[in-house]
């Protein structure tokens, strides 16, 4: 019988707001929202506020069959946007605003029982931005079991991000994501030679913070995954293009169902591939699966 794990997004949720209109948002929501498409318990633990956009993110979650438990609202900070725009080449640009009910999240008692039977953590750099989400980050992860995956999705916007925050994401870490223009960002942050290969990089980087895996995405080149052992790269599949929102995030779900499962490195590679070409393909980071990515996903 196939096990369904349960899988924590940690951090922001928020409306992205695009010229054509609002979709549900935030790297945390939408990875939460693909690891349930894929069949099983997605989590989100975040802070919205006491306003109609907070309402709304609620009605939305119900949609889409996701558990609003771990959802807290702030009676004084509103609920998160971002304003997107969508370049010529079709790639987003986000204005975030700052101190939103997101940063604020409170360490719950509940939590304790949530995290006896979770299988994963996904958290981001983004939603340590300040100091009060940042701190219930590093408590969640410290507090797991020692056998559930943590997942960094390192997620460098504006300046929202810190030589401090990457490296104790990293020391804290199993698995990183990130994309062919942070990893060099990390290289200059962490004064790593740039003798070394994008290969060696990573290798560096998982020999000092003892990390299981690197997941590097590059858009229409597909993505590279590296491990203790091994790398395989896999190509980006053709679609055509909607937007990249939600993307990496897709990309990270497949991964970790992936890692959780044992699967081999490509196999893995090549599903999360497969279904963050197919989330291009759709606007918004939540796009109702059908048939055609049921298919490919196995589901």
């Amino acid at each position: 019988m196939k096990k369904i794990f349960k899988v924590l997004g940690v951090g922001e949720i928020l409306w992205d707001v695009f010229p054509s209109g609002k979709k549900l948002g935030g790297a945390p929501t939408n990875f939460a929202y693909h690891i349930s498409a894929l069949g099983h318990e997605g989590v989100i633990v975040s802070r919205i506020g006491n306003d109609d956009y907070g309402r709304e993110i609620v009605e939305q979650l119900i949609s889409l069959s996701l558990v609003t438990d771990y959802l807290q609202i702030d009676g004084e900070r509103e609920t998160g946007i971002v304003e997107v725009s969508i370049d010529s080449n079709n790639q987003p640009n986000y204005i975030i605003k700052e101190d939103v009910a997101w940063d604020f999240i409170q360490w719950d008692s509940k939590f304790d029982t949530l995290l006896e039977t979770t299988d994963a953590i996904c958290f981001g750099t983004l939603a340590q931005r300040r100091r009060v989400s940042r701190n219930t980050i590093i408590t969640l992860l410290e507090k797991a079991s020692k056998d559930a995956v943590k997942v960094c999705d390192i997620n460098l916007r504006q300046s929202f991000y810190s030589k401090g925050i990457i490296s104790d994401s990293l020391k804290i870490a199993d698995i990183i994501k990130l994309n062919s223009d942070e990893i060099e960002l990390i290289r200059d942050m962490l004064n790593i030679s740039s003798k070394y290969s994008e290969e060696e990089l990573c290798r560096y980087l998982i020999d000092i913070y003892d990390l299981k895996l690197i997941c590097i995405t590059k858009g229409e080149e597909g993505s590279t995954l590296i491990d203790n052992n091994t790398s395989f790269h896999s190509p980006s599949f053709p679609y055509k293009l909607a937007d990249r929102v939600g993307a990496g995030d897709a990309f990270s779900a497949a991964v970790i169902i992936g890692y959780l499962n044992e699967e081999p490195i490509d196999v893995i590679s090549t599903r999360a591939n497969q279904l963050a070409s197919w989330v291009t393909s759709k606007q918004g980071g939540t796009p109702v699966y059908d048939s055609e990515i049921k298919g490919i996903m196995n589901l």
